[in-house]
């Protein structure tokens, strides 16, 4: 006999079979027992939760000669029928690939036969979302006044795509994400019957990595048995078949970020890649490692939130002490965005290690949260009694003196009134113009030129190649005569030179009610 998986073995067959779902169960079971039972219902939620396998014991529950308490009884000619999958009374569908109006328009057309057997005839739609729109409209008529005998059951893992005309007629079922505790006791119990044998702590791994689906932890459960048939199953054993790596190098690692050991973190990223680590899935659970030690620095409560064993948490409270919280968040957000880049890259060891780097060398941005950690790098300097001179401080000369500082840009002997008068009212013009452009020139600094003309210095590209055409430019010339009746010419520059405005330009904006002369 051929070999079936975990998760199709035990798939649950009676509503007390399943788990983690509890208030979907309990609303479904007293439906049959009041005979309330409605026409169309949907499931959604992530994969793994249980959609279809409650679907098909509802489906047998509506059919069921002889159901106890809501549930079906198992044992009857209708139950037996569903449960092999010969039942004519229960149609599954994949809407993935029967998403046609034509598989839809067949439904139609059978709906108007009554089951040859049984109460209900019960349609189940997997993948709903995946129909086109047509195949939706088609739907939508049967969806709304089927049949007495006709029951629907869509199930959806994207339930944002479905229509809203669809929506309103039908019964919504959210599945929850199932907890660690339920998949793990789950788990233990599948064990036993097959007599297998694992460690706690395995155990508790494979199901955070189901990530709330009980199908996924049973196929990971039935990978790692088929790599060690007859033997316990360790947490070692674990990490190494799911490429895993232990709480241990992530606070090592760590420990190596926060001195700034760049050698020691690549011979890390060494020992991970020459043990055949999937770098991918260390990226995510680096991720959920740092974001526990934000929740022990953000809330003294997080010990009771956190499921973890109380070594793994003395430890990660005493690493929580070492790093500001600040810093926390900018390692989780370059990690975050390694976590998108990585999966589809080929040199994902090269990803890992720039992005290791960043964390080491907050020098390397400039964004807010770098200035933070660049900020703790100078106070432990300070604390060490390391002299810290600011680059931007020259340096003696021989003689011992400071060479003069470098002479700034002078205004011209004479402005014209022209180019006070639109300095003054710039505001007003700002305002009289467009919002695109109006948000462009928010940022130019006014300057003037050694011909007395006026010019506009941006920083950015974009907004400086915005203006330097010749309708934007001559817009604003325009406005500036509405607002001063009188035309100034224009000049649109871009900063080139990287350096600070005030080095290289007059700031006529800053010196403009100083005493000028006019021509």
């Amino acid at each position: 006999m051929s070999y079936t998986a975990l998760y199709r073995k035990f798939r649950p067959q009676e509503f007390w079979d399943v788990k983690g779902q509890d208030h979907i169960v309990t609303t479904l079971k007293n439906q049959i027992k009041a005979d309330r039972i409605g026409h169309a219902y949907l499931f959604c939620g992530t994969r793994g939760t249980g959609k279809t396998s409650i679907a098909k014991i509802f489906a047998k529950a509506v059919n069921c000669e002889s159901p106890t308490d809501g549930s079906p009884c198992g044992e009857c000619a209708s139950c037996r029928a569903v449960a092999s999958g010969v039942s004519m009374n229960v149609i599954e569908i994949d809407a993935a690939s029967n998403n046609g109006v034509d598989s839809i328009r067949e439904i139609r057309e059978e709906v108007a036969y009554r089951p040859t057997e049984g109460r209900y005839k019960v349609y189940i739609i997997d993948e709903v979302h995946m129909l086109s729109p047509g195949a939706f409209n088609a739907l939508l008529k049967t969806l709304e006044e089927p049949p007495s005998y006709v029951i629907f059951i869509l199930a959806t893992t994207e339930v944002h795509k479905i229509p809203v005309t669809i929506l309103s007629r039908c019964q919504r079922y959210d599945f929850k994400r199932i907890s660690v505790e339920v998949i793990c006791d789950r788990l233990k119990e599948l064990l036993e019957k097959e007599e297998a044998e694992a460690e706690e702590k395995a155990l508790r791994y494979i199901a955070k990595s189901a990530d709330g689906a009980m199908r996924d932890a049973l196929s990971l459960l039935d990978q790692c048995i088929a790599f060690y048939p007859g033997q316990m199953l360790t947490y070692d054993h674990v990490l190494e078949i799911l490429g895993a790596v232990d709480a241990e190098v992530f606070s090592r690692l760590l420990g190596s970020v926060i001195k700034q050991d760049v050698p020691k973190v690549m011979e890390t990223v060494e020992e991970l890649t020459a043990s055949g680590r999937e770098l991918g899935q260390f990226v995510v659970d680096f991720i959920w490692y740092l974001r526990n030690l934000l929740l022990l620095k953000s809330s003294d409560e997080a010990v009771e939130i956190l499921d973890m064993s109380s070594e793994h948490m003395a430890n990660l409270q005493q690493k929580a002490k070492e790093i500001e919280g600040e810093t926390l968040i900018r390692y989780i957000r370059i990690f975050s965005e390694l976590s998108n880049q990585i999966k589809y890259a080929s040199q994902k060891r090269i990803l890992l290690e720039v992005a290791l780097i960043k964390l080491c060398r907050p020098q390397m941005e400039t964004d807010y949260s770098s200035l933070i950690g660049r900020m703790e790098q100078l106070e432990k300097k300070l604390e060490q009694g390391v002299t810290v001179i600011p680059q931007n401080i020259p340096a003696e000369t021989e003689s011992g003196s400071v060479p003069s500082e470098k002479k700034k840009p002078v205004l011209p002997k004479a402005v014209t009134e022209d180019i006070e008068q639109t300095v003054k009212n710039w505001r007003n013009i700002l305002s009289a113009m467009p919002g695109l452009s109006r948000s462009y020139l928010s940022k130019a600094r006014l300057t003037i030129g050694n011909g007395n003309e006026l010019i506009l210095v941006f920083e950015d590209e974009m907004a400086a190649g915005y203006f330097k055409r010749e309708e934007e430019r001559m817009q604003l010339e325009d406005t500036i005569a509405k607002q001063i009746g009188k035309q100034v010419a224009v000049l649109i520059k871009e900063n080139e030179t990287k350096r600070p405005f005030e080095d290289s330009y007059v700031d006529l904006e800053q010196v403009i009610n100083m005493e000028i002369t006019y021509e």
